[in-house]
């Protein structure tokens, strides 16, 4: 597996996430990790409180963007960053754990504001050494 773990790549006037793993939910939490990098740096982000996701979709790629779209969600309506990241991928369903702390302008510096995944650059996919997960974010 590469040493990665997850990477941006440019779109435009938007952004690309992109999260590397051994398994399927690896790749998941990497991509999440690239979605809060968008924003600050995810090693910065103390894991002082848990929050429960739960999604579910009909293939992996839905269920990357249900995923992704939770934690904007999450992260906008109780005001926190996120920088851990469990999941677990079952039947089309994922149950996921993001553990953050609340914004702190100060020493988060928070970049931009993600809206939401899209589904462009949509791609879930088992590669020869591990999975991959990505798509485009709009900021």
């Amino acid at each position: 597996m590469t040493e990665k773990r997850w990477e941006h790549f440019p779109h435009g006037a938007d952004i690309g996430v992109r999260g590397y793993g051994s398994t399927r939910e690896e790749a998941f939490e990497n991509a999440a990790l690239a979605l809060t990098a968008v924003l600050t740096d995810p090693a910065g982000v103390a894991p002082r409180e848990a929050v429960e996701i739960r999604c579910e979709a009909p293939d992996d790629e839905l269920l990357l963007a249900d995923w992704l779209n939770a934690l904007v969600y999450e992260m906008s309506t109780r005001g926190m960053l996120f920088g851990q990241f469990d999941v677990r991928i079952e039947d089309g369903r994922l149950e996921g754990r993001a553990r953050g702390e609340a914004v702190d302008v100060a020493r988060h510096q928070p970049a931009v504001e993600v809206k939401g995944a899209t589904y462009t650059g949509l791609r879930v996919r088992r590669e020869s050494d591990g999975w991959v997960a990505e798509c485009v974010v709009d900021v």
